[in-house]
């Protein structure tokens, strides 16, 4: 029998055949005329342990070739049902465990679109100005005049400039995605704060007059170096929305339940049809400029997000746009 090339139901069988024995041996010294009645109950009980046994081992076996099937990348999305007992305990930490792994797959198949997307992404943004690169490279080859070389010259830095940008933005946003970024918590003054993320625009600012116009009380709870980076993000993305002269207006202050600051513009405002999807990955806007790539503000959000906060963008009344970005003190 198949049922007893498992060694302790074969080990059980024996017990019950000395039990049988013993027991109608017993029955036959006592009472002769019982002893075969006696037998008859032995056998009955052995033969309905055996036979309960046998459907248990049954369900187990199907339990098993379900689970080797859903390991082998079977549609099945489910197991059997069974009566209570171990076998529907079993059953349903099976289930439990299946759907874990399963979740865990599907996230690991979105993590590799994710990152295939993300190369695609990164290899369409930097052939456009490696393509510009090489092509004022060999401009330069030929005869030229001082003026014309020295054109080229601030050309190929502007465009160096832009990938060093690119590359570091990214790499960034590749360490947030895996999770590599622990953020400070630290307190932070806004003034601080704010005069960190301007200092990269103040000789462009200079160059163009624009100003810069800041009302800052109190602070917030978190990472300076990388709330700074969000912070700036969106400074740049309203400087270069902003004509010669302009000037650009900082509000933050706190409450009881969060931090905010205000970066208000004097451009010409965000289309509707952007609104929704400003904060998305490589996307450019309706009155994006060409040297727009679409990730200084997805970097943003992600630097809020992660600290508990949020960020979001809207038209002024006074016309031109408005960010406004929130630090909350609690968990929302």
């Amino acid at each position: 029998m198949k049922l007893l090339r498992n060694a302790e139901l074969r080990i059980q069988f024996v017990v019950y055949m000395l039990f049988t024995a013993v027991g109608t041996g017993l029955a036959l010294w006592a009472a002769p005329q019982k002893s075969l009645l006696f037998l008859v109950l032995f056998l009955a009980m052995a033969g309905y342990h055996f036979y309960v046994t046998k459907q248990r081992y049954v369900r187990l076996e199907r339990l098993c070739t379900e689970i080797d099937a859903i390991l082998h990348g079977s549609e099945q999305k489910t197991l059997s049902e069974y009566k209570e007992g171990e076998l529907s305990l079993l059953r349903s930490e099976i289930m439990k465990l299946v759907i874990r792994l399963r979740e865990q797959n599907d996230l690991m198949r979105r993590d590799k679109e994710r990152m295939a997307d993300l190369i695609a992404d990164i290899s369409h943004q930097l052939r456009t100005p490696l393509t510009a690169l090489h092509l004022t490279l060999a401009s330069m080859g030929g005869e030229e005049g001082e003026d014309i070389r020295k054109e080229h010259l601030l050309e190929l830095r502007k465009l160096i400039t832009r990938i060093d940008w690119l590359v570091e933005s990214l790499l960034k946003i590749a360490r947030l995605d895996a999770g590599m970024i622990q953020f400070q918590k630290q307190r932070v003054s806004f003034g601080e704060l704010l005069k960190k993320a301007a200092e990269p625009f103040e000789i462009s600012m200079e160059v163009r007059e624009q100003k810069l116009a800041v009302s800052a009380e109190g602070g917030f709870t978190g990472d300076l170096s990388w709330t700074a980076e969000a912070v700036g993000n969106v400074m740049k993305n309203c400087l270069e929305h902003m004509k010669d002269g302009g000037t650009l207006f900082v509000t933050a202050n706190e409450n009881a339940l969060y931090s905010e600051i205000l970066i208000r513009d004097e451009g010409e405002g965000i289309a509707k049809e952007d609104l929704p999807r400003l904060f998305e990955r490589f996307y450019k806007g309706k009155n994006s400029g060409e040297q727009s790539i679409g990730i200084g503000l997805a970097l943003s959000r992600m630097i809020v997000t992660g600290q508990n906060g949020i960020i979001k963008a809207d038209n002024h009344p006074q016309g031109g746009a408005v960010f406004t970005i929130r630090f909350y003190k609690g968990i929302i």
